[in-house]
């Protein structure tokens, strides 16, 4: 582990070890784990930089450990392993949940187990493991967090996302790719609800997903839309 011991409670103390990192700037810890309903010192650009930190490191552990995996296959595995889902989990086994520092509104209509939360915290808290030791100590984490998660080949297509799903059965087709846009959003700041369209100009078509966050409305229309592509073409 890196750093001094901080002056934390114990339930922050026991996550250190868990994560394997004792924070030199406890500060870092309380705002990774800090909701905008909470505070306006929270966690959203700590989130920013984690999400390409775990990017990076994951990246790193694909291509030391699958030497014979093509780029494509990297790619698809990498987006299986970075996905809401998974880090949604990880931060389950971190007990994050429980840890979390959300305002009152958020903490009665669930937030403390949605899923969108829970896995930017995640990123969050790996952010803020970077700005207090850097890169190395930021990948010695992810590696403990990710030692028993399924890095083989067969992730590959376990990780083609219903974007990249679509893109590949476009491309295939020798058709252009389809477009994504925001069309509404709902709900409050810190609990917003996104809507996005799907298009794909060549076949006419257009297909609508709902979701926490626009990247997981963009899956929701990319499913949406190879669906209705695979039934028209039977």
């Amino acid at each position: 582990m890196t750093g001094a011991v901080s002056a934390l409670p114990p339930d922050l103390l026991a996550l250190q070890t868990r994560i394997g990192h004792r924070f030199a700037q406890p500060a870092l810890l309380l705002r990774a784990l800090t909701h905008r309903s909470h505070s306006a010192d929270h966690y959203e650009r700590l989130e920013f930089l984690g999400d390409s930190v775990l990017g990076l490191a994951i990246s790193t552990l694909l291509y030391e450990r699958l030497s014979r995996q093509s780029e494509g296959d990297l790619s698809r595995i990498r987006a299986n392993l970075v996905k809401q889902d998974t880090l949604h989990e990880l931060a389950q086994r971190l007990d994050l949940p429980r840890l979390l520092r959300l305002g009152e509104g958020e903490v009665r209509s669930g937030g403390r187990q949605r899923p969108s939360i829970l896995a930017d915290a995640l990123e969050a808290l790996i952010g803020a493991v970077y700005l207090d030791a850097g890169f190395e100590a930021a990948h010695a984490v992810v590696r403990r967090l990710y030692a028993e998660v399924d890095l083989s080949p067969g992730q590959s297509a376990q990780g083609k996302d219903a974007k990249t799903a679509l893109q590949e059965w476009l491309q295939g087709r020798k058709m252009k790719l389809p477009t994504y846009h925001v069309v509404a959003t709902h709900g409050q700041a810190h609990r917003q609800t996104f809507e996005v369209l799907c298009e794909v100009t060549e076949w006419g078509c257009t297909a609508r997903g709902q979701g926490p966050s626009r990247r997981a409305a963009e899956q929701v229309a990319a499913a949406a839309m190879l669906d209705l592509l695979k039934q028209r073409t039977g």
